[in-house]
């Protein structure tokens, strides 16, 4: 029995010496799906993942600065284009991991819809900023494509990133939000919401940018292209095609 256990030490020992810390940064729209993933992750691979949440706009003049990240997993692929471009992260290292799909919802009234859009019988619609969030960019898409941003402008509420956007329309301060349909899923939100058609907007393709060489970053970028990781996005509203 001895002899097993030290054997069992041995060749757990050289995983738990090559575990790392894998410091990502997330657009705000899929926190909480990574924060899942990090679970299967943390499983599968021994390594830890440290997340920090924002627009994807602000995180990637963060990266662009300097910032400490090991990973992008940005809410478009713009920005991580723009910074392998400037030369910043690792070459061939950006694929997209998912599709977002863009909701509008309302807490307490059950007609969001293009019906209501046009109407227009409400006092505030949340969205978030389309110079930095990439779902408040489809939002705006949406509105033009059903010329509606004249109308909507006075009562457009703009939120620094889809986050803070679904408090406003949870908190009150807006009658409808344009946000992502994961947060609803995430959230157990089942009704009270339109499904934004995707030949309204550009297509939310969400891509990944390795910054850094480690080994724990290298294992997270191949584990999202992974069937675990994937089954995970998909339950969360994600999709693998536009």
């Amino acid at each position: 029995m001895r002899r097993l256990n030290l054997a069992l030490l041995c060749l757990t020992l050289p995983s738990l010496a090559l575990a790392d810390t894998v410091s990502v940064a997330v657009a705000s729209n899929f926190q909480q799906t990574l924060d899942k993933i990090a679970v299967a992750f943390k499983a599968s691979t021994g390594h830890d993942i440290k997340a920090s949440a924002g627009a994807s706009g602000k995180l990637a003049a963060q990266i662009r600065q300097g910032a400490p990240f090991d990973v992008f997993l940005s809410a478009d692929d713009e920005r991580p284009t723009e910074l392998a471009k400037a030369g910043v992260g690792q070459p061939g290292s950006q694929f997209t991991y998912a599709y977002g799909q863009l909701a509008l919802w309302s807490k307490k009234r059950g007609d969001a819809g293009e019906a209501t859009l046009r109407k227009g019988d409400f006092a505030k619609l949340a969205v978030a900023n389309p110079a930095t969030a990439p779902y408040g960019r489809a939002a705006m898409e949406t509105l033009g494509a059903l010329k509606l941003e004249a109308a909507v402008k006075p009562k457009l509420l703009t939120g620094d990133n889809i986050g803070q956007t679904m408090q406003f329309a949870e908190a009150g301060g807006a009658d409808f939000a344009f946000v992502a349909y994961s947060q609803l899923l995430e959230q157990g939100i089942r009704d009270h919401y339109w499904l934004v058609p995707e030949k309204l907007h550009q297509p939310i393709r969400q891509d990944a940018l390795q910054i850094k060489p480690t080994p724990a970053a290298t294992a997270l970028m191949a584990f999202l292209k992974g069937e675990q990781a994937r089954a995970l996005m998909a339950q969360a509203g994600y999709r693998f095609k536009p």
